[in-house]
Formats: structure tokens, sequence, C-alpha cells
């Protein structure tokens, strides 16, 4: 098992955003330093909370500030983009990283990013516009036909190549014939990564179900492999979990109840489930009350925290669980006070995660 992180990132109404950057790209450093495999950044125009609206940039930056962890949209929102335009930004961030990249694709999910670009996520149009989005990219890096590209939500015009004023569609990714394509899922046997097995591209799922549910997301994986006649390969599998080690599990648990996790769940992600009439997705038990849906509910059932040897024992559990993964992402929160989140991530890379090499 490796290890690696997954940020949106999270930061409370009212934050510095020029402070918040710096304290992100600071994780980014320490990551690199500690041998995390990768990490990932999300994409958000109108969540205050989640406040990186171009983690294309954002990666820019990183890449020079850090030596060996790969870099990711996590993801690009492609209904938020015209494909010709996200076509060339990914071509130069992925030459820019020399290869260092992988580019993290999806439909989006957030209600306001909806609203601002027209999409009505009870249709489902979101979807098959990122899918048929995501077709066109690719087509434009492989072989760039000249011609009008028009779509319900998107019309640009290759133009015929001149020689003579040096003009062609000619922006190319670093990586051949394109870099790795991730994509993430939340919801029981998701549609997305089935369409992950089908393509072969990198499934990832995301922090907030159980491990019963994350459990259907591989069989979602491998029915869409058996579509095209692939064999699906669980070590290209990533799954993200809120994660915490300390000293002691009793540490570890009162710095949870009492910091970021209790904040960002109790003040933001629990109210934005159960607005979206989503907080099913975080029950063991469907029949649950949505008000058992609590921070030690989560700490019980969904996180995993604890002093090394319990966090182990926990990973071991969810290995187990859902047959087997290759990645485990540790998800992103701001690190206060940051002399206990910089040594929980050294204590999951440098002792936990080492025991675990038994795993496959």
């Amino acid at each position: 098992m490796e290890v690696g992180y997954f940020t949106m990132p999270l930061h409370p109404p009212g934050s510095n955003i020029a402070e918040t950057m710096d304290a992100d790209l600071e994780q980014l450093v320490t990551l690199d330093e500690l041998g995390y495999k990768e990490a990932w950044i999300g994409e958000h125009f109108t969540s205050v909370w989640e406040n990186i609206p171009a983690p294309d940039l954002f990666i820019a930056r990183a890449l020079g500030m850090t030596k060996n962890i790969v870099l990711g949209t996590g993801v690009t929102c492609m209904p938020n983009h015209n494909p010709f335009m996200i076509a060339h930004r990914i071509a130069v961030l992925d030459n820019l990283a020399h290869g260092r990249f992988q580019w993290g694709v999806g439909s989006g999910g957030y209600v306001g990013d909806f609203k601002v670009f027209g999409f009505d996520p009870e249709t489902g149009e979101h979807r098959s516009m990122a899918r048929d989005a995501v077709e066109v990219v690719l087509k434009m890096w492989d072989d760039p036909k000249p011609g009008l590209y028009k779509h319900k939500y998107w019309e640009f015009t290759i133009p015929e190549p001149d020689e003579a004023i040096g003009m062609s569609l000619h922006m190319k990714p670093f990586q051949k014939p394109h870099p790795p394509i991730a994509v993430a899922g939340v919801s029981p046997r998701s549609e997305t990564l089935q369409l992950a097995g089908e393509r072969g591209w990198i499934p990832m799922s995301i922090n907030l179900v159980p491990a019963d549910q994350v459990k259907t997301h591989w069989e979602a994986v491998e029915a869409g492999a058996r579509k095209v006649g692939r064999t699906p390969d669980r070590s290209t599998w990533r799954i993200a979990r809120e994660i915490y080690v300390g000293e002691t599990t009793a540490q570890a648990r009162h710095d949870m109840l009492n910091g970021v996790f209790r904040r960002d769940f109790d003040d933001y992600f629990i109210p934005l489930l159960k607005s979206m009439e989503q907080l099913d997705l975080m029950k063991l038990d469907p029949d649950m009350p949505d008000s058992e849906v609590t921070v030690e509910y989560l700490m019980d059932n969904v996180w995993i925290v604890g002093g090394p040897d319990d966090v182990e024992q926990q990973l071991r559990d969810l290995h187990g669980a859902v047959g087997g993964f290759g990645v485990l992402l540790a998800m992103g929160h701001e690190w206060q006070p940051k002399e206990k989140w910089v040594n929980s991530m050294t204590l999951l890379a440098k002792e936990v995660i080492p025991r675990l090499s038994d795993l496959s």
C-alpha cells in the first residue's frame, strides 16, 4: 500500500485566501519531503469552504516548490470549462510537470457551480457533457481534425493548418498519449467508476462513505471492465479517508473531537449533504435518523483515527473489507495545530504504512 493526499482544500468562510493557499502549498512541500506518492487538488468556483477554483494554477506553483510528489487535479470539473481551453491548459501543465502530473476529471457536484454554468443536476446532463468533453479533449491531443466542433454546451473551430504563418493546433501533453486519467466516485456502484473500468482510468473512492459502500465501487470498476474485456488492477485503486494518527489513540480521538475534523463536518459537510439530501451516503444503515450522523458516529464508523497500532489495524480492516486497494489518500484539512498534524502525517508515512507492506 502506498500513501497520497487528497485536498479540496477546506477553509472556513472569512479566511484570507492568500494565506490559506500559502498554507496549502506548505502542506504539499511537507508531504513531498515525507515521501507521499501523490496529491490531488480539488476545483470549486462557488464553494466558500473549498476555495480553489483553478487547481491547474495552484499545481503549477506547487511543481516549483516540490521535487517528487505527483500532483493531480481532483478533479477538473468538465462542465465548468470549454474543452478547447481545458485541453490547452492541461497540456501546458503536463509539460511544465515533465510528466509529474495526473489528470482527474469529473462532472462536478456542487450546486452553486451547476447554477453558474447552467446545469440542472436532476437531468444528468452534466455527466454526459463531461464524458463528451473528455472525448473531445483526447481527440484534440491525438489527431486534431480541422472544422467546427459544436455541442449543446460548447462551440469552437479548429482552423486548417497554414505552414506559411505557422498556424496549427499544436499543443499536446508531455506524457503520451496523455496524462494518466482518474475519476472519482462516491455513490454505491458508481456509474463514474464503471467508466473507469471501461477505459482503464484510475478509480478513486471518495472519503465520505463507509467501507461496505466503498466495496461496491470496485464492483462497479469490474463491471465496466467486463464490458470491454479488460482486467482491472486493484493496485490502481485509490481510497480516500479522513485519517489522523496520534501518539496514542486517546490523544488522537481527543484531537479529532476538539479540532478541525469536528469543525469541518459540523459546520460544512454534514449541513451540505443534508441540504443536498445525500446524508445517507455516510450511513451504515439507511434507516438511521439523520440526527445520529454525528462526528462521534463518523469517527467510530468511517474515519481512521488512533495511535499507530490502532490505525494499522483499521487500515488492515479496510483493506480486507473492500478486497484490497493500492493507494490510501489521506484527506486534507487545515493543519491546526501544525505540529500535531505534521506528526500525524509523519507517523502515517514513516511508521504505519511500512507495516502494511505485506498487503497486496
